[in-house]
């Protein structure tokens, strides 16, 4: 026979079911704005209500402000703000006790929020030994709570403390997740901007969906870091300049890259550090831009609303600011290097200029002989060289060189050889006095790791006679009726040993002849392949073009090496000299 329940028997069974629908609303709820609801509908099934209010505690300003609400005026309640302590929401956080009044006119501390209002229940949520809020019930009847609704609440309290904790907890933690990703793709772009005014905007644009802004300012540093300087301003969604400079230490973008921290105001006005300009501001942010432990610049964002900023935008920003400081570097850097690229390049055209001022404006007009001359660089500039030099008694002393490396300083090497070749030919020497007096010059003024292979040879035009000496250069060809010979002139570089000693091979040349001097840039050309052009080849085209003119034979071999080596790059100088004797 079962036994007869009684509403003192169901009670207990309705509060244990009552309790184990809040715990479930707990432990499935993380979503803070859809536990706040359920909450207040269990509560409903318990408690009969008319207003339904939980107020969260503010931890900076020890206000509470209304979180969620059923019966409230929305109008009212969106500036409500209430201090501990004040009202009986305020005295129930104060003392961390319920509050049970059953008729509000008869307690002093009631603080008016709805008309009719007769009693009100107020029990605060204590999660962690810590007043997080309060859970406030409100009649338009006295004594509509009672002791055991007070009892109730109580219970609940602390599992709807913890609930909101953890869905409070959880959504921190989700939109901090958002933010990293956020942070994340934001960085991923910027660091690849190389432009900084494009980089600029594109940070302005993105800082704006982190956190909102009125007015943006990106500051950079000075060389000397000591002032910072306006690099991009937007105000009100409008780009404009301000051309103002702030010392370190002065205002709080001053303040804030002197002392390497984030500056967070929330009312310019009753901040002294602050430096009006723009008068609408209220709220400001300052970040500073750090890369390498040395303050680049700042992050200044401001607001028209008074306290809008917190810590959390400050530690946001400079978590961006870290990766914001290398995209900045990255591109001021990239634009040194531009800026450093243009100038070598006008530095390099203009000593290009100057180079090929350098080599001969023509070739000498002789009776018996034809010369032609070409030279062309793999860079900008190089370091080949040729020059004719006069001599009395209708002769010519014709040089070709080549200096060792590349560049620039394989340039000014040329140049000096030129100038000791023609200041050494007002003696008018003989082949291989010349490149001893050059090598007796370059030793003496010892240049180290510099040295130049070099043929010069002396045209009689009136004997048709060539003679000729060789400092480390190709030897040079000789071709007759088709034939192609080698003279056989060699010798060591010039500016290498000071005791070198130089041969002379003289050639009694025939009308027809041809005599090639070049540099080893033309037969040590490669093609696609990596085979050399050779001197077997370049033989091969002298024979086939020495009925030519001397110009004909020079264009046919750069012609030929340039066919040979079709869309490979030059990686060194090509010289040729053609003598043609007619």
């Amino acid at each position: 026979m079962n036994p007869v329940s009684t509403p003192a028997a169901e009670a207990p069974r309705k509060l244990e079911s009552f309790l184990l629908d809040v715990s479930d609303a707990m432990n499935t709820t993380l979503d803070l704005d859809t536990l706040l609801k359920r909450i207040a509908e269990l509560v409903r099934q318990v408690i009969d209500f008319e207003h339904f209010g939980i107020l969260l505690v503010q931890e900076k300003t020890q206000e509470l402000r209304l979180r969620f609400h059923i019966g409230h005026d929305v109008g009212r309640i969106e500036k409500l703000r209430l201090r501990v302590g004040v009202g009986v929401t305020g005295k129930a956080v104060e003392r961390r006790e319920a509050i049970l009044v059953d008729d509000v006119d008869q307690v002093d501390f009631y603080l008016e929020g709805h008309e009719g209002v007769r009693s009100e229940l107020a029990v605060p949520l204590i999660a962690k030994d810590k007043v997080i809020g309060v859970v406030d019930l409100q009649s338009s009847r006295p004594h509509a709570f009672t002791e055991e609704h007070k009892r109730m609440l109580v219970l609940l309290a602390s599992r709807i403390a913890a609930g909101i904790e953890n869905a409070r907890l959880y959504t921190r933690v989700a939109r901090q997740a958002r933010t990293l990703e956020l942070l994340n793709e934001i960085s991923r772009e910027l660091t690849g901007i190389l432009h900084l005014d494009t980089l600029m905007q594109r940070i302005a644009d993105h800082c704006r969906r982190v956190v909102e802004y009125h007015m943006f300012s990106i500051l950079l540093a000075d060389e000397a870091g000591t002032k910072l300087r306006h690099r991009f301003s937007v105000r009100f969604n409008e780009k404009v300049q301000i051309k103002t400079e702030i010392a370190f230490g002065d205002g709080l973008v001053g303040y804030s890259a002197q002392h390497k921290q984030a500056v967070v105001v929330p009312d310019v006005k009753k901040d002294p550090r602050y430096i009006e300009i723009n008068p609408e501001t209220r709220s400001e942010l300052v970040v500073p831009l750090i890369h390498q432990d040395k303050v680049i610049g700042v992050l200044d964002l401001e607001h028209t609303k008074r306290g809008y900023y917190n810590e959390t935008h400050a530690r946001t920003m400079t978590t961006l600011a870290a990766q914001l400081a290398i995209a900045i570097q990255n591109a001021r850097l990239y634009e040194r290097v531009q800026k450093e690229e243009q100038r070598l390049e006008r530095d390099l055209a203009t000593a290009r200029e100057l180079q090929f001022r350098l080599l001969p404006a023509g070739c000498p007009a002789l009776k018996n002989a034809e010369i032609a001359a070409r030279y062309e660089p793999a860079h900008a500039i190089g370091g080949d060289l040729y020059d004719f030099l006069d001599y009395s008694l209708d002769r010519v002393g014709i040089a070709i060189g080549d200096v060792s490396g590349k560049g620039a300083s394989a340039a000014l090497y040329a140049a000096l050889v030129s100038g000791l070749l023609r200041s050494t030919a007002a003696s008018e020497p003989a082949a291989a006095e010349m490149l001893s007096a050059v090598n007796l010059s370059l030793r003496e003024r010892g240049i180290d790791a510099q040295f130049v292979s070099l043929i010069y040879g002396i045209w009689d035009d009136h004997e048709r006679v060539l003679q000729v000496a060789n400092s480390g250069l190709p030897r040079p060809i000789h071709c007759r009726d088709g034939q192609t010979m080698t003279v056989q002139a060699t010798g060591l570089p010039l500016g290498l040993f000071d005791d070198a000693e130089f041969e002379e091979v003289t050639l009694q040349t025939e009308p027809g002849d041809v005599i090639i001097f070049y540099s080893d840039g033309v037969t040590d050309a490669r093609n696609q392949y990596g085979g050399l052009f050779g001197r077997e080849r370049l033989e091969k085209v002298v024979a086939a073009s020495c009925h030519g003119s001397a110009g004909d034979i020079v264009q046919a071999i750069f012609d030929a090496t340039c066919e040979e080596c079709l869309d490979m790059p030059q990686f060194d100088d090509k010289t040729v000299v053609a003598i043609k004797v007619r």
